[in-house]
């Protein structure tokens, strides 16, 4: 994952926990506005959230937090 997606992902997911609490979920699509303005960066986040960790399609921003700050 390129920097400037881990750095926007691990915004998302802090501000989404500092709203709705530890609890709140989401998906990689948090991390874009509605507007697809960047579909190679788009194809980036759903191939590390999908592929690579075979996540399901809404998980816990801590948790989504926690792998990226670990470097997974």
């Amino acid at each position: 994952m390129r920097d400037s997606l881990r750095t926007k992902a691990l915004a998302t997911c802090e501000e989404k926990i500092a709203r709705k609490g530890e609890g709140v979920g989401l998906s990689f699509y948090a991390f874009f506005a509605n507007k697809n303005d960047d579909p190679e960066l788009l194809m980036e986040a759903a191939e590390w959230w999908i592929r690579t960790h075979t996540l399901d399609h809404f998980e816990k921003a801590a948790k989504i937090r926690d792998m990226i700050r670990s470097g997974a």
